[in-house]
């Protein structure tokens, strides 16, 4: 019984196939209070194609506005750093964060969801976070000190999704003075190394004009042997004074392989990084990468990982992914 504590822009057109498909329910436990208005990713990125304004709406539990205050519910003396979501390529707050968010608000946490990168034909379907990562780092850095001087905090935790998880996060750690101010990044399904996308990396290099027209250029970044990356990782993956967190799934049809995803802790601290295979911690859990974030078992690992010192216990749930989504 384990204790309970955003992808390249391929993703894209891989989360517009997905809302024609159907998904396992997946809801974290709650005390009460904040509900997702989606329980599935499916029903989250359909509302949010549909609607513009819903896909530019906070996702329940958070707020996307960095000016607002914690909600009442927030329990400052527990959690004194505010929690910011930082959602994949493709997404947005709302529909990457429909079951994270209120599961975080109802553990006490002061939690914001940030919308960037919305640039391209795609935004017009609630696609988010297609721009370059350069600028969208640039974006988390004021995000991230309005909520600072919102909540009168001195450091955040950040909790993302595949470019959200990986990329774009450690760009502003690393060029953007983001060290100084995070104390924790918790990443769901990163591509850290780059991504093959599944063997259709060299196909979109092939047309990266076309490539970036449609899928916008943090398509080509993401993708492995990319100067970007090269750029990023170079001096190594971490930065002192970030605790970092990887949750990884062997279903992962988006970030391939894998174990891209993984980081390498420093020598001086190999505590700084903990590496976590969802399967390994629950087998029965088939999520995928789009529908990572909604797996009640990875919303536990978050906790889990957002405060190691009071875990408590919980139990593994079941997931299949019917269709299997990317």
């Amino acid at each position: 019984m384990p204790q309970r504590s955003g992808a390249t822009a391929v993703a894209a057109a891989l989360c517009s196939l997905a809302l024609f498909a159907a998904a396992a329910p997946a809801s974290a436990a709650r005390r009460g209070g904040d509900r997702p208005d989606h329980n599935t990713v499916v029903g989250a990125l359909a509302a949010t194609a549909v609607s513009p304004a819903t896909a530019n709406s906070r996702p329940p539990g958070a707020h996307t506005d960095p000016d607002r205050p914690c909600s009442p519910g927030a329990d400052r003396s527990a959690h004194p750093r505010p929690v910011v979501l930082i959602h994949g390529t493709a997404e947005n707050a709302y529909d990457n964060w429909n079951v994270m968010a209120p599961a975080l608000a109802n553990a006490g946490y002061c939690v914001y969801a940030i919308n960037y990168g919305a640039t391209g034909p795609l935004t017009a379907l609630g696609a988010k976070a297609t721009g370059r990562i350069e600028d969208s780092a640039k974006e988390l850095a004021a995000y991230v000190d309005r909520v600072l001087r919102t909540t009168g905090a001195r450091e955040v935790d950040l909790v993302g999704h595949s470019q959200g998880a990986g990329p774009m996060p450690r760009q502003y750690l690393k060029f953007e003075g983001g060290a100084a101010k995070v104390h924790r990044l918790i990443g769901l399904a990163p591509d850290n190394h780059g991504t093959t996308v599944s063997g259709l990396g060299a196909v979109l290099k092939a047309v990266a004009p076309v490539t970036d027209a449609v899928l916008g250029p943090a398509a080509l970044e993401q993708v492995a042997g990319s100067r970007f990356l090269a750029r990023l990782n170079e001096g190594g993956d971490t930065l002192p004074g970030v605790k970092y967190t990887v949750v990884v799934t062997t279903y992962d049809k988006v970030v391939t392989p894998y174990t891209s995803g993984f980081l390498a802790a420093p020598a001086d601290d190999p505590a700084a990084v903990t590496n976590l295979t969802l399967q390994d911690v629950c087998p029965g859990d088939s999520s995928g990468h789009v529908a990572l974030a909604y797996s009640p078992n990875a919303v536990n690992l978050t906790l889990d990982a957002l405060d190691p010192a009071h875990r408590s216990t919980w139990t593994c749930k079941a997931v299949l992914a019917v269709p299997p989504l990317p």
